[in-house]
């Protein structure tokens, strides 16, 4: 993997010189992941022009969640007297003669930005923009593998809980026991706050599991995703517990599964992202279901759950292949209850069969 990372560097290297920055200061934790291979708490990274240093405040520790550093990628551990690993960072660029700075602003804070000042007073700094993260927008098959195990660990976790007993158990419950199941599989943790919501609660996104127990008849959503070597996917379902689903649930519930399947359709090279909300976004429009919908019918993921692309009405951009996105329609009738369904999917040409379904549990409406 090194050479991995050091060709992203070295790409990033190259879009920094030709807008005319010396060197680049990379804040955000996920980038400087997918730049280094870690990111140790509160490290940064400075890409130079020919030479790349990371600066933390502690030695990397190797653990999972920090991830696995480039070895051949120098370090600078400060020590617990050491200072801000930014401004050590931008002090080095001053000293190498740098003579501008790119930083990302969108993650700096206004204190930070005075202190990279303060130290560095001769050295320009220009704003990166989201760089990286467009970088990172298209994965790499490594990339795309860690992500496929992730799913394989949710669609896991998720496989076993529909095996147990769930009438009478709380929702808070439920989403202890799907982390937990997460974790035995393999994951490094939950990629997000696991979701469960029962009866009136269910449908709901992103909906913070209370101490409601599920009954009979109850709609119950599922939303959870497993984080495997720092990449992260999503799943979400909607199960009938108990008894055969009420005229109004497999009407709901066949709605939101018709929105979907119309989104995941529409996952190829070079559609519009609005194009991809629009296609699932209509169907439950025109069933009357506007003012319930989310502002987004999906995401990008990655390093990070919720990332670039993201598909939305008002979003700009096309997509490309090997782009992993989630496909999330749902609606919630208050008082009632809902439905979720949730897919990570990765953009594939029709070529090569169109889009690929990394979470695979079955979207059958199941009473359990």
């Amino acid at each position: 993997m090194s050479d991995v990372y050091a060709a992203r560097r070295s790409l990033l290297r190259d879009r920094c010189a030709a807008a005319g920055n010396a060197a680049a200061l990379i804040t955000r934790p996920a980038n400087v992941r997918y730049l280094s291979g870690a990111s140790p708490l509160g490290a940064v990274l400075l890409v130079g022009p020919t030479e790349d240093m990371l600066f933390c405040a502690g030695a990397p520790t190797g653990e999972a969640d920090e991830g696995r550093l480039d070895e051949r990628l120098d370090v600078s551990v400060l020590g617990s007297s050491g200072g801000d690993p930014a401004v050590a960072a931008a002090d080095l660029a001053a000293s190498l003669r740098a003579d501008s700075l790119a930083v990302e602003e969108h993650h700096l804070t206004v204190g930070r930005h005075r202190a990279l000042r303060s130290v560095a007073p001769k050295l320009r700094l220009a704003d990166l923009g989201t760089a990286v993260e467009q970088q990172r927008l298209v994965k790499d098959e490594e990339e795309i593998a860690c992500l496929r195990i992730a799913a394989e660990i949710a669609d896991q976790a998720l496989g076993e809980l529909l095996e147990s007993i769930l009438v009478g158990r709380t929702e808070r419950h439920l989403a202890l026991e799907l982390e937990r199941r997460l974790v035995d599989h393999g994951a490094d943790g939950p990629a997000f706050p696991t979701s469960v919501g029962t009866g009136p609660h269910s449908g709901r996104s992103r909906h913070r599991p209370s101490d409601r127990r599920v009954e009979e008849g109850d709609f119950l959503t599922v939303c959870l995703g497993a984080n495997y070597r720092g990449y992260r996917c999503e799943i979400g379902r909607t199960f009938v517990i108990g008894t055969s689903p009420a005229d109004w649930q497999i009407e709901l519930y066949d709605l939101v599964f018709t929105a979907q399947r119309a989104g995941r359709e529409a996952l190829l090279p070079g559609a519009a992202y609005r194009d991809v909300d629009h296609a699932a976004r209509s169907v439950l429009d025109s069933a009357g279901h506007a003012e319930a919908l989310a502002p987004s019918t999906g995401h990008g993921v990655g390093l990070e759950i919720d990332e670039d692309p993201q598909l939305a009405p008002t979003a700009m951009g096309k997509l490309d292949a090997c782009v992993p996105v989630t496909v999330e329609p749902g609606v919630h009738l208050p008082g009632r209850g809902g439905v979720r369904i949730d897919d990570t999917l990765v953009v594939r040409p029709e070529a090569d069969g169109g889009p690929e379904l990394l979470t695979i549990t079955t979207k059958e409406l199941l009473a359990l």
